[in-house]
């Protein structure tokens, strides 16, 4: 029976495809090649990446051949640990539906900080097949006392639930419950009763703040932190019955005056709670004052040493109204785009001024990128085009557009689609670091295109078979591009090497003669 259940569970993923989640962002495809492979043979594996930085998203797909080893995979490596952190892993679900509908999907809070995902799958495995078994964990990787367990079916789940809801689990009353995403949650107002009080200093000491604070409601639990001399450290803490008493502490008592002083009284938070809302206003005050100042905000680069303040603003003042300094933030964008127009390659002392349209570090780090992306496939399409325009000297011709049949050096042409791309070469000397950098391949490239323009001009019958020629010379031979007198000569050379070989070939082709003899 149980081999029948296996079996058939097998065959509900015949693309043994699992997905491998909490993923350190160092781990490789090669790492994750060397631990599966143990299992069985395997057909992929792809770490999903983001197409902008190529970062790591922490998750991955591992296709093996058989599905019987991906179940094995599955069975005994969940949880294993790699590069410190323990691996999540699970069937790949193509469809989304299973997991944006949050069927079999249950909450758990109120976890002890020791329980890890392995453990809460094994308690809550009696109730169903688990797919996915998580506990949130915050940057420095510590339990945030919840997760999340999906379970195959809503049946097992409300099972789950039923059984384990306000039960203890490692000495802790847990929570569990349907999850709920963030838009089906009602908009309910946030409760609590634990309150934070800090600004008192040593105006008021422990007992004086406790009675001010019992007039508000009943306290559970009250403190002080002191540091290691005893004295108080300026804050503390205060524990209500309910909620309304401690939202009622929190309206009356916030801003309450102690001599020259001000208490300040809100809901406690966690750190990471905290830190999260200091990013998020951070963040906000950034987006505001970047939406505020969009168009306007000039970035400088390259000033001299020798220039202050005062100096800059007075180069860019006849440009319009500038605000403030080291980036020069003008009144409207049309005077940021004359500024720009004017001042961008200026001399400002003994230095060339760059001047454009001010960015933030994220967002000039993504545009750079992307830049930097759009070169490389400009670069390989150009370097893999079989099509090459060759220059006229006289202006009354079209440009001939020559096949430039190399099989040698365009074997995988066919391999990238390049539909009506050409490419017009001019004869132009290539910087030395250009050459220098460049790959062999790629300084091939160069030298098939520059010779074959010089070429026609001293021989348009040979410049075929010359070039074929000076692309046999290997490495330390291709200098001569940084030269066109040099190139020159080689190609000179080349035709005088190929026109007395020809010249030989024509000779041997003729038939031989000989004398009448007399008989």
């Amino acid at each position: 029976m149980a081999t029948s259940a296996v079996s058939a569970k097998i065959l509900s993923h015949p693309e043994a495809s699992l997905y491998v989640g909490d993923l350190h962002s160092n781990v490789t495809a090669t790492m994750l090649l060397q631990k599966f492979s143990t299992i069985g043979p395997i057909l992929s594996i792809r770490v999903c990446r983001d197409m902008i930085t190529r970062r790591s998203l922490n998750y991955a797909y591992v296709n093996f051949e058989e599905p019987i080893h991906a179940k094995r995979a599955l069975d005994t490596m969940n949880f294993d640990l790699l590069y410190g952190r323990p691996l999540r892993i699970m069937w790949s679900q193509r469809a989304p539906d299973l997991r944006k509908t949050g069927v079999g999907n249950v909450f758990i809070k109120h976890l002890d900080k020791r329980i890890d995902s392995k453990l809460l799958y094994y308690a809550f495995s009696t109730f169903g097949n688990i797919l996915s078994c998580k506990i949130m964990r915050n940057e420095s990787g510590e339990s945030c006392g919840f997760g999340f367990i999906h379970f195959e079916t809503q049946e097992a789940a409300d099972m789950a639930i039923n059984k384990m809801n306000g039960t203890f689990l490692v000495y802790k009353k847990i929570y569990v419950a349907r999850f709920q995403s963030c838009d089906s949650r009602p908009d309910s107002p946030c409760k609590f009763t634990n309150v934070f009080i800090k600004n008192f200093g040593d105006e008021l000491d422990e007992t004086q703040l406790h009675e001010l604070f019992s007039k508000q409601g009943e306290i559970r639990s009250f403190k002080v932190e002191r540091d290691e001399h005893g004295n108080s450290k300026g804050f503390g803490f205060c524990c209500f019955e309910t909620a309304e008493e401690a939202e009622q502490a929190v309206k009356t008592l916030n801003g309450y005056s102690i001599g020259n002083k001000q208490l300040y009284v809100g809901r406690f938070e966690k750190k990471h709670q905290r830190l999260s809302e200091i990013k998020r206003k951070k963040e906000l005050k950034k987006q505001e004052s970047t939406n505020k100042y969009q168009g306007v905000n000039l970035y400088i680069s390259n000033l001299d040493d020798t220039i202050d303040d005062e100096q800059l603003e007075k180069e860019f003042s006849n440009n319009g109204e500038s605000k403030g300094f080291g980036f020069v933030c003008f009144s409207t964008p049309d005077e940021a785009v004359k500024a720009i127009e004017e001042m961008n390659g200026s001399t400002l002392g003994s230095k060339t001024l760059y001047v454009g349209l001010a960015e933030r570090k994220q967002e000039r780090r993504m545009r750079l990128i992307k830049e930097h992306k759009q070169q490389l496939q400009t670069s390989n399409i150009s370097s893999q085009v079989g099509l090459l325009v060759r220059p006229q000297t006289n202006p009354k011709l079209q440009q001939e557009i020559t096949d430039i049949r190399t099989t040698k050096h365009m074997a995988h042409v066919n391999s990238v689609e390049c539909p009506n791309s050409i490419v017009v070469v001019g004869q132009e000397r290539l910087a030395p670091t250009v050459i220098n950098n460049a790959t062999l391949q790629e300084q091939k490239q160069t030298l098939e295109e520059h010779s074959f323009l010089l070429t026609p001009q001293m021989q348009e019958e040979l410049s075929g078979k010359i070039t074929a020629i000076l692309l046999e010379v290997d490495k330390t031979k291709l200098h001569v591009q940084k030269s066109p007198d040099l190139l020159k000569a080689k190609i000179e050379k080349a035709i005088g090497v190929l026109q007395a070989y020809e010249a030989k070939q024509a000779n041997a082709a003729k038939p031989a003669t000989t004398e009448p003899t007399d008989s």
